[in-house]
């Protein structure tokens, strides 16, 4: 029977009261497994009982008042309602008994004559209470009443025929009662009655949540919070509070309750609750009772009454907030004993490691000898699982306990470093100091001192580095051994990424160089994939290593390798940079951050948004640069970034300045930046974005001497390659705006002669800016092949400077036609872009009016296109290339062709170049309508 459910509209109590007005009593024993929901009813059946004016005592017992004979007795006649004589009284009769003994008597079984007359008493002054109005007494958790307190309610219970009273006990018959004769004897007597308190079902919790919430919201939550509660009435009212507060479970609240009616109960009750929730997941029958220090089937019961109770589904606590307030709730000592002992337990009875591991890292402790192995392995299943966290607690847990200055120590704080490298490098920062120190007392082997230069570097301690670098390069090691080996790649990688560091001179005689081909035994897989994508960067031969690139990025998901982390990535994507396939670095980098990955680490999100950015530069995508750029500062803080903080923020400024807002730009300048970052690779994108800021608004001489340092440190390093950035181009233009033509001309010829520069992008500016300085009769043609250069690269943004230029150089040379038309295709690319600043400057290239012939005539040519063909043609004139517009459209590459081909014979052009601008609207509408398929 679901009292508590309809408590409040339950005519059972109603008739009862109204029974005892007519000198009828009854007692009703409320039978529950929930402390706090009998308690509760207990309440608002006082509530109405007071109503009717009489006298209301209230008793609430508890384990401690066990041994203290008439202590219940003694709260009932202190209570308000009980009038000072009529106490006083029963104090003076209470006072002929003291605690441990009777008037007649030690055995508290055994009521002898002073006993009897003590009880009559007692009862007598109850019932004189009852004279002129109905008498209610409550006693709450009456299995914990004292034995003669008891005796007296059986006294009463047999004279309540004709008495204007109504008792009503609460209690749970699963515990051990301190007088086991009491229920039966109390049932015995006809005005007695039982009355089973049941949870609440899902139904009663709708209807309880409907008196707080509104119908619909009511029937929404029921599920969830009858899920939490399992019907316990406390517990609702507590998730009630807590969805008020907070809209979800709070400690305060809910995890309060849970804390309340546990201690409710007895001590195996409550140390059974403690096993529960410092096992967790890993609890079990025998494993609680152990740990609890209970018999199993104590255990067990306990169990039982509180599933019973709603605190428990499946053996498990119903919210884990209850679990952590059980746990939070222990002293600290007796906390961390505990979970030492756990720890023991579960690992003499071969539990999972990782839970094991959880338990010591809670107990704060590795004790036994077993503990330090079995906290480095449960690390790599953590890893493998993709709970960073958990196992950088491990890690952290194993350094913390192992032995001062030795080489197991050290190791151990390095594989943490790399560890929490993936999550945040700043927090890896700490141990650099400490891991140097053992580094040079030969306390690390040479695979972590390597790996240590790394993290050094990014952390911009540059000259840490250096010595650590000079101590392992003066080591003799065994040749082809894995620590000569990674080594030998470091230096190549040095040379990419920072070649202030590089060897330049060649190995001494008998120093340890590894062979080519497969990398030793215990080498990191992608420390040689890394090495000579590295190689190939420096030597400008990007083209010939596309392939392997392509490789590495097709098993990105396997790069986790914790020396090299994300460097395969970073420099497999570099490759294709610099070979101008920027379109295939956007595509990649966009597969790569969609696909799950484990173990999760932001590092590696931070550096593939930061590469997906400069890809968005490189492509004229300038909005999309932003927002990549963005995020790639939002998954590691600026700190964090270390060294490589100049790839985001040099493609925001880089983005920004094109897009025309030159005070965000500026502010990302005004950011402070380590100085190492200058010694990097990433300083030389920093000074080419810089320099392009400042050569946008107009301080040429400022964006020259960015430029030129630039170059000089390029040109120092060994690195002067186009892949970094065609510092020639950019200075050449800096000196264009200088009026220096002379220089300016010698620039983009250097460029043209650089290797690498064939068939690129940076041979397309070189030609642009040559251009520039060039006889008008002259210009056409070479502007016409820097734009095919930039359409096969997809960059926009050039394309749109190339066909501004190109107008100009047609109208200069009296082609008023094409001009015009390539006007309109830039000023329809530059919005495309977003390039605010470079769609200003194309408003005075010459353009037709609305109502030209020309218009009219392309509008008529291309109507006679098919709906394929104007899907094709549509993209072509957005800028796409042949392989982008295939994918798009999911066809071949030589479809497309063919499709240009019939396009370009039936509009009667050349070359994409001179299709009409509205296709690109025109089909773009088609395109979608069609969903995308030719």
């Amino acid at each position: 029977m679901e009292l508590v459910e309809r408590a409040e509209h339950n005519e059972e109590i109603n008739r009862l009261l109204a029974e005892c007005a007519l000198r009828k009593g009854h007692v009703v024993l409320l039978d529950g497994p929930s402390a706090s929901g009998r308690t509760e009813l207990l309440r608002r059946v006082a509530e109405r009982a007071a109503l009717a004016g009489g006298p209301v005592l209230h008793a609430s017992c508890s384990r401690a008042e066990r041994a203290l004979p008439y202590s219940v007795l003694g709260q009932l006649f202190r209570s308000a309602t009980v009038p000072d004589s009529v106490a006083a009284e029963a104090d003076a009769l209470l006072q002929r008994a003291t605690p441990g003994t009777a008037a007649d008597g030690t055995d508290p079984e055994h009521i002898g004559p002073e006993t009897a007359r003590l009880l009559h008493e007692l009862v007598r002054l109850l019932l004189q209470l009852a004279d002129d109005a109905t008498l209610f007494i409550g006693i709450d958790d009456i299995q914990h009443a004292d034995p003669r307190s008891l005796d007296c309610l059986l006294y009463l219970a047999r004279r309540l025929g004709s008495a204007r009273v109504l008792v009503v006990l609460t209690g749970n018959p699963e515990l051990q009662p301190s007088h086991p004769t009491f229920r039966a004897e109390l049932l015995d007597q006809p005005h007695a009655r039982r009355l089973p308190l049941a949870p609440l079902s899902e139904a009663g919790t709708a209807q309880l949540l409907s008196a707080h919430f509104d119908a619909a919201t009511a029937e929404r939550l029921a599920p969830e919070f009858h899920l939490c509660s399992g019907g316990n009435l406390p517990l609702l009212q507590a998730l009630i509070e807590d969805h008020a507060v907070s809209g979800g479970v709070r400690k305060e609240g809910y995890g309060r309750s849970v804390l309340r009616q546990l201690r409710r109960g007895d001590a195996v009750l409550l140390r059974t609750a403690r096993a529960l929730a410092v096992l967790g997941e890993a609890a079990a029958p025998d494993r609680t009772g152990r740990l609890a220090g209970v018999e199993p089937q104590q255990a067990e019961h306990a169990v039982r009454l509180m599933a019973a109770a709603g605190l428990l589904s499946g053996g498990t606590f119903r919210s884990e907030v209850a679990r952590i307030g059980i746990v939070d709730d222990l002293p600290p000592r007796e906390r961390a004993e505990l979970h030492g002992r756990a720890a023991e337990i579960l690992y003499e009875q071969g539990g999972p490691a990782t839970q094991v591991a959880g338990l010591l890292v809670e107990a704060g402790r590795a004790p036994q000898p077993w503990a330090m192995g079995l906290l480095l392995e449960a690390a790599e299943q953590n890893l493998l699982a993709g709970r960073t966290e958990q196992a950088v607690a491990a890690l952290e847990s194993a350094h913390r306990h192992s032995v001062q200055d030795s080489p197991e120590r050290a190791a151990i704080e390095a594989r943490l470093v790399r560890v929490r490298w993936r999550a945040d490098p700043a927090a890896a920062d700490r141990h650099l100091e400490s891991l140097t120190v053992a580094a040079h007392a030969d306390a690390l082997d040479g695979r972590d001192s390597v790996a240590l230069v790394r993290q050094l570097l990014w952390n911009g301690r540059a000259e840490a580095a250096d010595d650590l670098l000079e101590k392992l390069r003066t080591t003799t090691m065994e040749p082809h051994s894995e620590a000569a080996a990674e080594l030998h790649d470091t230096e190549l990688w040095l040379a990419w990424t920072h070649p202030t560091l590089a060897r330049r001179r060649q190995p001494q005689p008998g120093a340890p160089r590894p062979a080519e081909g497969a990398p030793a035994p215990q080498q990191d897989p992608w420390c040689r994939p890394t090495a000579l994508l590295a190689g190939a960067l420096v030597t400008g031969r990007s083209h010939e290593v596309a392939g392997q690139a392509e490789q590495i990025l097709r098993d990105g998901h396997a790069v986790h390798g914790d020396a090299w982390a994300e460097e395969p990535l970073l420099l497999a994507l570099s490759v294709l940079t610099s070979a101008g396939r920027s379109d295939s670095v956007a595509a990649w980098c966009d597969r790569l951050l969609s696909e799950p990955y484990t173990p999760y680490s932001p590092t590696r999100l931070a550096l593939l948004s930061a590469v997906r950015a400069d890809a968005a530069v490189r492509l004229g995508q300038l909005s999309t640069a932003v927002d990549h750029a963005q995020l790639a500062l939002d998954h590691l803080t600026p700190t964090a970034w270390g060294v490589a903080i100049g790839l985001p923020l040099s493609s925001l400024i880089m983005a920004s300045t094109r897009l025309g807002h030159y005070d965000e730009a500026a502010g990302y300048l005004a950011r402070s930046v380590p100085k190492a970052m200058f010694q990097s690779r990433y300083g030389l994108s920093y000074l080419l974005a810089r320099g392009h800021h400042h050569l946008a608004t107009e301080h040429f001489h400022a964006a020259l001497a960015d430029f030129r340092s630039c170059g000089e440190l390029m040109r120092r390093w060994g690195i002067d390659v186009p892949g970094i950035g065609p510092w020639r181009t950019s200075a050449a233009e800096a000196w264009l705006k200088l009026g220096n033509r002379e220089q300016a001309r010698r620039l983009a010829y250097d460029q043209l002669g650089r290797p690498g520069t064939t068939g690129s992008e940076a041979r397309g500016t070189a030609l642009r800016l040559l251009a520039a300085t060039s006889p008008a009769e002259r210009r056409p043609q070479m502007l016409t092949e820097a734009l095919d250069l930039f359409e096969e690269c997809g960059d926009q943004y050039e394309q749109t400077r190339a066909l501004a230029d190109l107008s100009d150089a047609y109208y200069q040379v009296g082609d008023s036609r094409r001009a015009r038309m390539h006007s309109r295709r830039a000023r329809h690319l530059a919005g495309m872009c977003g390039a605010t600043s470079l769609s200003q400057s194309l408003l005075s290239l010459p353009d037709e009016p609305d109502d030209s012939p020309s218009v009219a005539e392309s509008a008529a040519e291309s109507a006679s296109l098919t709906g394929s063909e104007r899907r094709v043609a549509a993209l072509a004139v957005r800028g796409y290339t042949n392989r982008e517009i295939a994918a798009k459209l999911f066809i071949t590459p030589s479809t497309v062709e063919q499709h240009l081909t019939r396009i370009f014979r039936k509009l009667d052009v050349k070359c994409r170049r001179d299709l009409p601008v509205e296709l690109g609207v025109g089909g773009a509408e088609v395109l979608a309508s069609s969903g995308g398929a030719a």
